[in-house]
């Protein structure tokens, strides 16, 4: 567990925050100039606040009350940049273990071959950095961080340098890391897409300060923490792969709900996270008929939130998990939708980005 609580002014920015990062991943998710990056370089010794306490498990790395301040190089932490930044006269075997030169006597650090093999780099290793793409770096560097057997990582906008088709390739990766890797990770995103995928917990920011944090699927639920707000808008469930139809469709389960996406890689019984964007959801106040929409979730309006353009979003209560509905306000009125309103969510199979379907974490069995 990481547990930070800092303060810091700098210029016209004040930062004054606190929280605690539980195994798997946890996001910083904010605009620029949020804090994610004095946070991050405060946790890594990069940067001295002005007040605060930072400690991992029972190691305290920094505590300016007592005048205690860690030094980089004693901290013991991976750090995954923007770029893979590796030694580009060494081979991928050679940068691996580089990491693990730092790696302290007696400490317990990851085996070598379960991390090559969890990040699919065995290919890779008699290459050099300059004949690898910009996700095979990535992946290079990440095991470089873990043979080093760190307290914890930090990922500071780690995706932000790839194109799609990278980012898509490494996102399964860091999936991974979240699930089958005891070491917290802290990551920086200002992407809602991204962070639907991958976090555990999620530290919302704005202007330095915290303005909410909890389960992936509860803050993205609010578009008032969104860095682009209501325009990136979308809920996140957990569903469990029930079948692949001979049609090329994969049939889900979310809380007794069906829901039908083109072919998922997943197998039958794995457990996989959905974003449903907003704006890809339609609302009817009775169950439809006759439509091409495989997926139709029935609900009870939450609320509705209006401002002052043409546009409203409605949250609905469903068995399948919160899911939010980006309409206009014309809509709002000539449907009567407000709170405690039956209304039924219609999702098309097609209107689920693969970019937004990634594995989750195992339920505990029924």
């Amino acid at each position: 567990m990481l547990s930070v609580a800092l303060r810091h002014r700098q210029g016209e920015f004040t930062l004054d925050v606190g929280f605690e990062a539980p195994p798997g991943i946890t996001v910083l998710f904010g605009r620029s100039g949020s804090g994610k990056t004095t946070i991050v370089n405060a946790v890594a010794g990069l940067l001295t606040p002005d007040a605060g306490r930072i400690a991992v498990g029972d190691s305290v790395l920094l505590d300016t009350e007592t005048g205690l301040r860690l030094p980089p190089h004693r901290r013991r932490l991976g750090y995954v940049f923007q770029e893979g930044r590796l030694f580009p006269h060494l081979t991928v075997r050679q940068n691996l273990f580089y990491g693990r030169l730092f790696a302290p006597r007696g400490v317990a650090a990851e085996d070598p071959d379960r991390v090559i093999e969890m990040l699919g780099i065995g290919p890779l290793l008699s290459r050099r950095p300059g004949l690898l793409s910009g996700g095979e770096k990535q992946r290079v560097a990440i095991g470089r961080a873990l043979l080093a057997a760190p307290r914890l990582i930090l990922a500071d906008e780690p995706l932000a340098a790839l194109d799609e088709a990278r980012k898509a390739e490494i996102l399964p990766y860091f999936e991974r890391l979240r699930d089958e890797v005891s070491v917290p990770i802290l990551y920086v995103s200002h992407s809602a897409a991204e962070v639907a995928r991958l976090a555990t917990t999620i530290v919302a920011l704005d202007a330095g300060r915290i303005t909410r944090q909890g389960p992936a699927g509860e803050v993205l639920s609010d578009p008032m923490v969104l860095p682009t707000g209501i325009r990136a808008a979308g809920a996140v469930i957990e569903a469990k792969v029930v079948s692949h139809h001979d049609d090329g469709i994969t049939e889900l389960e979310a809380g007794g709900v069906p829901i039908y996406l083109p072919q998922v890689p997943q197998a039958p019984g794995q457990v996989i996270r959905l974003r449903i964007a907003a704006q890809e959801v339609l609302l009817a106040r009775e169950a439809p008929r006759g439509l091409s929409a495989l997926n139709v979730i029935p609900g009870v309006i939450d609320r509705v939130r209006t401002g002052d353009g043409p546009g409203a979003l409605v949250s609905l209560r469903t068995p399948a998990g919160p899911v939010l509905a980006r309409v206009t306000r014309r809509s709002v009125e000539t449907l009567g939708l407000a709170e405690g309103v039956t209304c039924h969510a219609i999702v098309k199979s097609v209107g689920i980005a693969p970019q937004d379907v990634g594995r989750a974490r195992a339920l505990s069995s029924d």
